[in-house]
C-alpha cells in the first residue's frame, strides 16, 4: 500500500506535511541531522561520531520498510523523521528524531501512527524498538503513544515492542490528541491577542473597512492592527496572532505569504471568487497556519468582544454557537437570533471551508464553557465520518442543531446516529436553540397547555400528539387547584382553557401549579388577544412562574399583540403552536439522548471472520460481483444470521432428494444468471410437498425461463419458513459515509410508503430497537389488533449483526435480506444476495480532517 501524503494537527494547533523519504531528500536529511544537538544525535544513533552523509542517506532509504518525513516552511525543512526497516517475519524496528526546537508538539506521537498504519496495511503486525535507558522522553513517547508497550532494560538499553494495529485505547488517545489540537487551532481564530485587517480597512463602506469598524465598535481589547495599501505586515512591531485578508483576489495569496513570514497564527480570509485555492492553501499549510475561509463574512466571540465580521448588525452575545458555510445564512442568522433575544458565544462564516470546518469548530464549542448550543448551517461534508464521531460525543452533553441543503437518507442516518437535531429551515433552527438555551430540559413528553381560547388549546394538543409528545389528563389534585380561582365556564383536563377573561394573575397561578405537578413534563401557555390587548401583562406572569422552574415553559403569541422580549423574560416566543410544540419536539429527543445510558457498537462474540474472510476473498478473487447462493448462505452463517434451512442443487432430479431431506413443504427458486426478481418472472414455487413434486416443478420452472432466455443453472430449495411479518433487512456501502444498515416494511408498504429506516454501522442495541420502532408497520409486530407479537429481541440482534458484519468488512457494497420473517419464536432469513467490490485505501490516522 502507497502511503498517503497529509498534513497533521500538532498540539498547537498549526500544522506539519508529512510524506514518505525519497532519494532527493538526501540534502535535507542531512541538514536536519547536522542541526541536531549533540544529545540527540546520541540518543538516535548511539554514538558522538556519525558519518551524517550516510546517516542521510539511510534515512531516505525505504527499501526494505518505509521512511517518513514531517517537513515545514515554503522549502520543506524537515522538523521530524521516522522509519521502520524489516527485521524479521511480521516484525519491524521502528525509530524516530525530532528537531529540537520542535519537541513537545506531538510530532514522534503522529509519525508513530502513521508508519503504524503503513506497515500494518504491509503484513508487519509487531514494532520493536531500542532505546537508551537515559532517553526518558522518547521512552515516555511510546508509552503515552496509546500503544500497548511491553518493555524490558538489557544493559543501559530499553526494549520495547508493541503491535501495528490501532487498538481502541490507541484510537481514543489518538483522537483526544486531534481534539486539543484542532481547540487550539480555532482558538487562533476566536482568542487572538492580537488582529490585523489587511486590505482597504480606513474606506468606510469596503469590506476592509467595515470589519475595521465592526472590530473598534466590539470593544477588542488586544492589539489591533489596520493595514492600508502599501502598509507591509512586516513592519508592524510585534506578534500578530490573527490576520482578517480582506484584499482583491489576485492579492490574497502574496498577502498570505507575508502572514507566514510575519508567523501568524490564522487566517479569516474574506475575498471571494479565488482561482488559486489550492496554492492559498498550500501557503497555509506551509507556514503551519490555520484559515477561516475563503469566501467568508468573517468571525466574532463574545468572550473576546471579538467582531471580525462585515456584517450590518454585530451578533448579539450569549451562549450559542453558530457556523455556517453561507454568508448570506450567515446575516439572515444574526436576525433571526436577535428576534428571539438569543445571542452568540461565537460566529463563524466559514465560506468555502478550504480548511477549518464544522468539524473543528464543534469540537471548539464542546470545550468552550460560554456555550451551551451548538448550530450549523452546512451545505457540504467535508468528512461525513469524523463529523459523526465528534457529534456522536458532543450530544452527550451538548445539542447540535443542524440544518443541512438536499436531504438524503445517509445524512438522515448520520443525523440520527450522531444524535443531531436537524432542523428544515433557519427559523426552526433558531426556535429550537431559543429554547434550549433558555430552559430546563423536559424530563419526559408529557405536555401540559394552558390556554386563554380553546381552538388554539386544541390545535396545540393535536401538534403534540402528531410529534409523539402526550397530552394527558391532569390529575384530580391538579384540576381542582386550577379549577378553585379560574373564571367560570373554564376546563381543567388538559389542554387548561381558562377563557378569554383569563387575567395575567391567572395564568401565572395556573401555570406554578402546572409546574408543580411531576406528572407534568412541559408546559405551552398559548395566548389569544382578547377584547383588552394585554400582552405584555401576561407575559410578565408567564415568566415569573417559569423562573427557577425545573421544566421548561413556551410561549406562544397568536395574533399582532406580542409581547416585547423584556417582558417574556428566559420563556422563548413562538407565533403558532405547531412552532413551539415542533421546537419542544427536538428537546425531548435530546434530553432521551443524555439521559439514557452509552450504546456502544454490538460486537458478536459468536463471529467466525476468518471464515467470512475466506468467502469474501476468494468473491473478490473472482472480480467481485454477486456471491453465489451457497457463498451468501456461509458468510451468513458466519456472522450467526439465522437462515432458513436449505439445498443448492444443480438439477430437478436433485431438487426432489433435497426436499426429501428436508422434509415438510419447502419453496423451490430458480438460480440463473442476473435473475434478481424471480417471483416476477416466475422463479418462485411456494409449498411443494413432496420429491416428485418438487422434481416436476423444478422441470416446469427451468423449462419456462429457458424459453425467456434466461439459462438456469441450479435451483435453491428450502424448508417453507413459518407465518409471520415480512421485513427487508440490508446494509449499503457509502464511499463518504461508510455502510449504511437499512431495515424496511416488505412489499408494497415500502413502495407506496416509504417506510424505511437507515442507520449508520456498526449500530448499538439501542439505536437497532429505535430503527425497529420507528417504522410506521412497528405495530404490526407489536402484537397489533391481535397478531402474534413477534420475538423483538432476535429481530434487533440479526439488525444488529448486520451493521456488524457491514462495518467489518467493507468489501461488502450491498447485502439483502429480503424477505425477513418475524416470528414470535425468532427472525429468520428466507433469501439473501451479496454484491462485493474491491474497497478503496483506508484513510490514514490520525491527520488532518480525518
Amino acid at each position: 500500500m502507497a502511503p498517503v501524503e497529509t498534513e497533521i494537527v500538532l498540539r498547537d494547533g498549526s500544522t506539519v506535511h508529512v510524506r514518505p523519504a525519497t532519494t532527493d531528500d538526501v540534502p535535507r536529511l542531512r541538514a536536519f541531522l547536522a542541526a541536531l544537538s549533540d544529545e540527540s544525535r546520541w540518543f538516535r544513533f548511539f554514538s558522538a561520531g556519525v558519518n551524517l552523509d550516510a546517516a542521510a542517506r539511510r534515512a531516505a532509504d525505504s527499501d526494505e520498510g518505509l521512511s517518513l518525513l514531517a517537513l515545514r516552511g515554503d522549502e520543506g525543512i524537515v522538523v521530524g523523521h521516522g522509519t521502520y526497516i524489516r527485521s524479521s517475519l511480521g516484525q519491524a524496528e521502528v525509530a524516530f528524531a525530532v528537531a529540537d526546537e520542535w519537541h513537545g508538539h506531538g510530532i514522534a506521537t503522529v509519525l508513530i501512527a502513521h508508519l503504524a498504519h503503513a506497515a500494518s496495511a504491509a503484513g508487519i503486525d509487531t514494532f520493536t524498538a531500542t532505546v537508551l535507558s537515559e532517553n526518558r522522553r522518547m521512552v515516555r513517547v511510546f508509552h503515552d503513544s496509546g500503544f500497548p508497550v511491553v518493555s524490558r532494560r538489557e544493559q543501559g538499553e530499553i526494549a520495547l515492542e508493541f503491535p501495528t494495529s490501532l487498538s481502541r485505547d490507541a484510537r481514543r488517545r489518538f483522537e483526544e490528541r486531534q481534539r486539543a489540537a484542532d481547540v487550539a487551532a480555532v482558538a487562533h481564530v476566536l482568542h487572538p491577542s492580537s488582529v490585523a485587517v489587511i486590505g482597504p480597512s480606513g474606506e468606510p463602506g469596503t469590506i476592509g473597512g467595515e470589519v475595521a469598524r465592526n472590530l473598534v465598535a466590539a470593544g477588542f481589547p488586544g492589539s489591533l492592527h489596520l493595514l492600508e495599501a502599501g502598509t507591509a505586515l512586516a513592519d508592524v512591531e510585534g506578534e500578530v496572532e490573527l490576520a482578517v485578508i480582506a484584499v482583491v483576489a489576485d492579492a490574497v495569496v502574496d498577502a498570505a505569504r507575508a502572514c507566514g513570514a510575519k508567523g501568524v497564527r490564522a487566517l479569516v480570509v474574506l475575498t471571494a471568487g479565488l482561482a488559486e485555492v489550492d496554492v492559498l492553501l498550500a501557503v497555509c499549510r506551509a507556514a503551519g497556519m490555520r484559515m477561516v475561509g475563503p469566501d467568508s463574512l468573517g468571525v466574532a466571540c463574545a468572550g473576546t468582544s471579538l467582531n471580525a465580521t462585515f456584517a450590518p448588525v454585530a451578533p448579539p452575545p450569549g451562549k450559542v454557537a453558530f457556523a455556517a458555510q453561507s454568508g448570506g445564512f450567515g446575516i439572515a442568522a444574526i436576525d433571526a437570533a436577535a428576534a428571539r433575544g438569543i445571542g452568540f458565544s461565537s460566529f463563524v462564516s466559514m465560506g468555502d471551508k478550504a480548511d477549518l470546518s464544522g468539524n473543528d469548530f464543534l469540537e471548539y464549542g464542546e470545550h468552550d464553557a460560554g456555550t451551551s448550543v451548538l448550530l450549523l448551517y452546512l451545505e457540504s461534508f467535508g468528512n461525513p465520518r469524523r463529523f459523526g464521531r465528534i457529534a456522536r460525543r458532543i450530544t452527550r452533553a451538548k445539542p447540535i442543531v443542524a440544518v443541512k441543503g438536499r436531504r438524503t437518507a445517509a445524512v438522515d442516518a448520520l443525523f440520527a446516529h450522531a444524535g443531531v437535531l436537524r432542523a428544515d429551515s433557519l427559523g426552526e433552527m433558531f426556535d429550537v436553540a431559543a429554547l434550549l438555551a433558555r430552559q430546563p430540559l423536559p424530563p419526559g413528553e408529557r405536555v401540559a397547555v394552558l390556554t386563554n381560547a380553546g381552538g388554539p388549546g386544541v390545535a396545540c394538543q393535536d401538534a403534540c400528539e402528531a410529534a409523539g409528545l402526550r397530552v394527558e389528563p391532569l390529575s384530580e389534585a391538579t384540576r381542582a387547584a386550577l379549577a378553585d380561582r379560574l373564571p367560570g365556564g373554564s376546563t381543567t383536563a388538559n389542554p387548561v382553557d381558562m377563557t378569554a377573561a383569563a387575567t395575567a394573575g391567572e395564568y401565572e397561578r395556573s401555570l406554578r401549579i402546572l409546574l408543580a405537578d411531576d406528572a407534568v413534563d412541559a408546559v405551552v401557555t398559548v395566548f389569544v388577544r382578547p377584547l383588552a390587548g394585554r400582552a405584555g401583562e401576561v407575559a410578565r406572569g408567564i415568566a415569573a412562574a417559569a423562573h427557577g422552574a425545573v421544566r421548561p415553559v413556551l410561549g406562544v403569541w397568536l395574533g399582532a399583540d406580542a409581547p416585547a422580549a423584556a417582558d417574556t423574560g428566559a420563556v422563548p416566543r413562538f407565533t403558532t403552536p405547531e412552532e413551539a410544540v415542533r421546537a419542544l419536539a427536538h428537546a425531548v429527543r435530546h434530553a432521551r439522548r443524555r439521559a439514557a445510558p452509552p450504546d456502544p457498537p454490538f460486537e458478536p462474540p459468536d463471529t467466525d471472520t476468518v471464515s467470512a474472510l475466506t468467502v469474501i476473498a476468494a468473491g473478490l478473487g473472482r472480480g467481485g460481483g454477486r456471491l453465489a447462493p451457497a457463498e451468501v448462505e456461509r458468510l451468513l452463517r458466519c456472522w450467526g444470521i439465522p437462515v432458513v434451512a436449505s439445498r443448492l442443487v444443480a438439477s430437478a432430479q436433485a431438487a426432489g432428494r433435497a426436499a426429501a431431506e428436508l422434509g415438510g413443504r419447502v419453496a423451490l427458486k430458480a438460480v440463473a444468471p442476473g435473475l434478481l426478481h424471480k417471483s416476477d418472472a416466475g422463479g418462485v414455487r411456494l409449498g411443494l410437498a413432496g420429491a416428485s413434486a418438487v422434481s416436476r416443478a423444478a422441470g416446469e420452472m427451468a423449462a419456462r425461463l429457458e424459453a425467456a432466455g434466461t439459462p438456469v443453472e441450479g435451483f435453491h430449495v428450502q424448508r417453507m419458513a413459518p407465518a409471520g411479518t415480512e421485513l427487508i433487512v440490508g446494509a449499503v456501502g457509502d464511499p463518504a459515509f461508510g455502510p449504511l444498515v437499512t431495515c424496511a416494511a416488505s412489499g408494497v408498504a415500502v413502495e407506496l410508503l416509504g417506510d424505511v429506516q437507515v442507520r449508520l454501522a456498526p449500530l448499538g442495541p439501542r439505536e437497532a430497537d429505535g430503527m425497529l420502532r420507528d417504522l410506521r408497520t412497528f405495530p404490526l409486530l407489536d402484537g397489533h389488533r391481535g397478531r402474534p407479537r413477534a420475538d423483538l429481541g432476535s429481530l434487533c440482534d440479526l439488525v444488529l449483526r448486520v451493521g456488524a458484519l457491514a462495518a467489518t468488512h467493507p468489501a461488502v457494497a450491498e447485502l439483502d435480506l429480503d424477505p425477513v420473517i418475524a416470528t414470535p419464536k425468532g427472525a429468520l432469513v428466507v433469501d439473501a444476495g451479496v454484491r462485493l467490490e474491491t474497497p478503496g485505501p483506508a484513510a490514514p490516522f490520525p491527520s488532518l480532517n480525518v
